[in-house]
């Protein structure tokens, strides 16, 4: 049978992995792998994907994928099986210790190599590791950086640089989470290429040694490149408080590698590291071993590495890696060494003697041989004595919240509750009481400014102009402090990948994948950091289609526009329109997909294969990092964007087209501009020129929104929401709020959408198309008011 067949609660044992390309291979790095027992979880509320576990992690898939999986032996898991799986060994005692092997460390280098790096030679390590394993938290404890971190796979999707500390000399390089070098996503492209192309003069590779089987498997491909390394084993406090531990120095010793135990959230190990890190580096010292394979395995690599010898110093390529690289069959390499078709015989004919002593072919073959040394590596260095209160607990959590029937009410429900304490009972009191302090500095200021006797213009440019501008736009900072704060505890408890697996075949609806919901709720807090994570999609198709729908997902920046209205003209339902605005951005997106789904992006969405982490408590130290980087950018653009944007709506509102101080605002520079567009709102109800300049100042930065209308009007943070009276009527508000909602990103955003796209067409399909579906939508809403008299 298949593994799509296998009941929930069953265990089998996996025959063969059908199919070819990149997914297969993807199967076989993530190990599933002939003779590899597997557990079927659960399946997703709406009857797909399925959940599995396997060499002790939980992996997701489509049930339409697991058709390629064939599976015998279907059973249930004794008592004494599922004892077996989470131990390795039971007495401490019957373990022979051996010496530590010293390798990394300074005493085995009293002699410089003779391949030392001269004093003060620039070092790049490269930050290596499996998704979500702890990459970015330990680059922030080697570099002192702040980088976001976050329990949900792909949360680095760039290459980002680091100084090490107190070692000016050495930049560390966080590179993004990737399972093997034959990279499956756009984002595990970066990790390959700069491992292969820019060959760093060290690796420091982090391995969770709570899930130390798989994590293994890049490993062994590292260690063949032949670059000085070093192995940081993450999250050993975790396996300190289960009672389980990892033999460092057999680990150390068959792997050929310095190996230093580490807890990156704690800090501890760190600074021995570091000291590893850079005597490996300095000195050049390469990996002791590169060879885990025996048999026919055996034979035809090293066959393959004196057939290619010449080819891989000419080529640059480290021989072990082009070897394996070749049985695998990746034509990138073949083409890179460019052999001859006599040799390219050779090469065909050792693999195919390979697959026959074997009875499997080359991929299996070859995913195989590393899982079976790392099983029997981890069988005499691992120690456990049971399963992990984290496996345990994530378990327990799961049963609930991806339960069946209850799993997509839960998910609404922590939604509602995050949006009604944002914009209601935490956010919306802190924002009032900002307003307070912010209106008595106003009258500070305006009071000082008058008794000072200073020019009336420059009086009104700083009450005006700066205050009025600037200062409408900061009480809405702790609505969006607040916002990301909920955001962050979703997305380090390991929430997100749940929702992610929860929603895939709804998504798939639309033509997209689970993992695409990931980046669109990431859009919600903003549009930018969405953008760049589409990166974690395999598929061209998928990464293009998510940005496209993308920016419909509310972000942040409008919160100013949603609760300076919904204050002035639905103060007793004010949570219930921005949870209404927030639903039909989805919906719209929704439709958009559709649309997209049956024109320019046919065909099928992404396979997906996702692991599910445990679940964790998130770092406090984290929530408020990416709190306060939030606040940063907030601050940041509060003081720059909209400072200039709100001077130069306040200059082009005071003078007219001869430089005079005009006395009424209507014959200014700026009602000349805005008038221009005026009409094409005027169909929607807004046709105030100072209406359509506020959508233009908007384009900058969507708070400009409420900074320009507080401007225009002349008004301060307590009389903008009547001022708005004059402009609005509640209906043409909600109108207003309709097409703010839907209408072109940020400056910023359409910069990240031309970056990711790789050219300015789709920047400008974006601006077009958001528009365009903004002005009809809000015409449609206009129309339906107007047939009931609104």
């Amino acid at each position: 049978m298949t593994l799509d067949q296998l009941p929930i609660g069953k265990t089998a044992t996996i025959t063969a992995v059908n199919g070819s390309g990149a997914l297969r291979r993807h199967f076989l790095d993530m190990g599933l792998t002939p003779r590899t027992q597997v557990t079927l979880r659960k399946v997703a509320p709406m009857g797909d994907p399925i959940e599995l576990e396997l060499r002790g992690y939980e992996l997701t898939l489509r049930l339409e994928d697991a058709k390629s999986i064939d599976i015998e032996g279907v059973h249930t898991r004794t008592p004494e099986e599922v004892e077996a799986e989470h131990h390795h060994q039971h007495d401490l005692r019957a373990v022979e210790p051996i010496a530590h092997p010293g390798l990394g460390e300074a005493a085995a280098k009293r002699n410089r190599s003779a391949n030392a790096l001269p004093a003060g030679t620039p070092i790049t390590f490269a930050l290596a590791g499996n998704q979500n394993c702890g990459k970015t938290t330990l680059f922030n404890q080697l570099t002192g950086s702040n980088q976001h971190v976050g329990n949900f796979p792909g949360v680095t999707v760039d290459r980002k640089d680091g100084q090490i500390r107190k070692h000016p000399e050495a930049t560390v390089v966080d590179l993004p989470g990737i399972y093997s070098l034959s990279p499956y996503s756009n984002e595990e492209i970066v990790t390959r290429d700069f491992l292969i192309n820019e060959r760093p003069q060290g690796i420091i590779n982090i391995v969770d040694a709570t899930n130390i089987e798989r994590n293994l498997y890049l490993t062994m491909q590292l260690i063949e490149l032949g670059i000085p390394m070093v192995l940081a084993l993450n999250m050993m406090d975790e396996m300190r408080a289960n009672g389980n531990t990892v033999l460092v120095n057999q680990l150390e010793e068959e792997l050929g590698i310095p190996v230093v135990p580490i807890s990156a959230a704690k800090n501890e190990g760190i600074d021995e590291l570091i000291e590893h890190a850079m005597q490996v580096a300095v000195n050049q010292e390469k990996p002791a071993r590169v060879d885990f394979c025996a048999g026919a395995m055996h034979r035809c690599i090293h066959a393959i590495c004196h057939l290619i010898e010449d080819h891989a110093q000419r080529a640059r390529v480290p021989l072990r890696f082009a070897a394996t690289k070749l049985v695998e069959g990746d034509v990138p390499m073949l083409e890179r060494l460019q052999l001859s078709d006599n040799e390219k015989d050779l090469l065909e004919h050792a693999i195919t003697e390979m697959e026959a002593d074997l009875a499997t072919d080359r991929e299996a073959a070859l995913a195989d041989m590393r899982y079976a040394f790392i099983g029997a590596l981890c069988e005499h260095t691992v120690i456990k004595k049971g399963e992990s209160r984290e496996h345990a607990r994530s378990v327990k959590i799961d049963s609930l919240l991806t339960h069946r029937f209850l799993a997509i009410p839960i998910f609404l429900g922590i939604m509602g509750l995050v949006f009604w304490l944002t914009f209601g009972l935490i956010g919306q009191g802190l924002s009032d009481l900002l307003a307070l302090g912010l209106d008595a500095l106003t009258g500070v200021v305006d009071n000082a400014l008058t008794a000072y006797g200073i020019n009336p213009v420059v009086h009104s440019l700083v009450i005006d102009g700066i205050f009025a501008g600037v200062g409408s736009v900061l009480t809405f900072l702790p609505i969006i402090v607040v916002l990301f704060f909920f955001l962050s505890i979703l997305e380090d408890s390991g929430y997100m990948a749940r929702v992610a697996f929860v929603m895939d075949k709804l998504l798939r609806k639309i033509g997209l994948s689970g993992r695409s919901f990931v980046p669109m709720l990431i859009g919600f807090g903003c549009s930018v950091p969405a953008i760049m994570a589409t990166r974690t999609l395999s598929s061209e198709r998928d990464r293009k289609m998510t940005i496209l729908l993308t920016p419909f997902m509310s972000c942040s920046a409008k919160l100013p526009i949603y609760a300076m209205f919904t204050a002035a003209f639905f103060p007793k339902y004010q949570a219930l329109v921005m949870i209404g605005l927030y639903v039909t951005g989805i919906l719209v997106g929704i439709l958009f997909g559709l649309l997209l789904k049956g024109t320019a992006f046919k065909g099928e969405p992404v396979p997906f294969v996702m692991e599910l982490p445990n679940y964790r408590l998130p770092s406090a130290a984290s929530v408020l990092r990416l709190m306060w980087e939030k606040a940063k950018d907030f601050l940041t653009r509060a003081f720059t964007v909209i400072f200039v944007a709100s001077i130069i709506i306040w200059f082009l509102q005071t003078f007219d087209a001869r430089l005079n101080v005009v006395t009424d605002s209507s014959t200014s520079l700026l009602a000349m501009l805005g008038g221009l567009l005026a009409p094409l709102f005027a169909p929607l109800g807004f046709g105030d020129w100072r209406v359509s300049t506020a959508l233009i100042t908007g384009f900058t930065a969507k708070e400009a929104v409420v900074s320009t209308l507080a401007v225009l009007t002349g008004s301060s943070l307590n009389t903008l929401p009547q001022a708005l009276g004059s402009l609005f009527t509640p209906f043409t508000a909600f109108v207003f709020l309709i097409f703010t909602l839907l209408y072109t990103p940020c400056v910023a955003a359409i910069a990240a959408v031309k970056r990711e796209m790789g050219g300015a067409k789709g920047a400008l399909t974006v601006v077009v198309a958001q528009c365009v579906i903004a002005w009809l939508v809000a015409f449609a809403v206009r129309c339906v008011g107007l047939l009931f008299g609104l």
